[in-house]
């Protein structure tokens, strides 16, 4: 019988080698995946039309989780949370005042400190004529509205959010592919 020359051997270690520098690279990318999906994005989908015409129903998104870890809320976010009254569920709404403000919302103009804030992202057809008294914003709350007025469970029914609750901001679109893109 005759023994496998130095080219077979050499070939079989070859072989090897690649399969073990694939794997190693196949554990790194799922390894990576897992700590940005864990650690920092997350995909969300979203239920519902309060945040029309920004966010549809069915949309899918990514949220960035680690974004709030190292930097402020800011008026005009799209955060993710826990409902207040049920932390069971998420919800996603546009923060609108931030802690030590004072908002008031009359026949549905949103003031700010005494001064109506600015909402290109709520066309006309959403508005509605509600008002909601002068309000001062606790340390860690926030006030939150839905883009789609007329049809949102937002804080002007149950009240704002803590910020303990609040866990991500909406950042990205990637389904339906014609919606993908960056959300301002």
């Amino acid at each position: 019988m005759e023994q496998p020359g130095p080219e077979t051997s050499s070939a079989s270690r070859s072989a090897v080698s690649s399969l073990l520098f694939w794997l190693r690279d196949l554990l790194l990318s799922v390894l990576l995946a897992f700590i940005l999906i864990v650690f920092v994005y997350q995909p969300v989908k979203v239920e519902g039309t309060s945040m029309m015409p920004s966010l549809t129903d069915q949309e899918r998104i990514f949220i960035n989780k680690f974004t709030y870890r190292v930097g402020a809320i800011e008026r005009g976010d799209t955060v993710v949370f826990w409902f207040p009254l049920d932390r069971s569920k998420s919800y996603i709404k546009r923060v609108v005042a931030v802690p030590g403000d004072t908002v008031e919302i009359d026949l549905g103009r949103v003031l700010v400190n005494g001064r109506e804030i600015d909402e290109p992202y709520v066309p006309q057809e959403y508005r509605d004529r509600v008002s909601y008294p002068p309000t001062e914003i606790g340390e860690r709350q926030y006030f939150v509205l839905g883009d789609h007025r007329s049809s949102s469970n937002d804080s002007r029914a149950w009240g704002t959010v803590e910020r303990g609750f609040i866990y991500g901001k909406a950042v990205f679109v990637y389904w339906p592919l014609q919606h993908m893109g960056r959300l301002r």
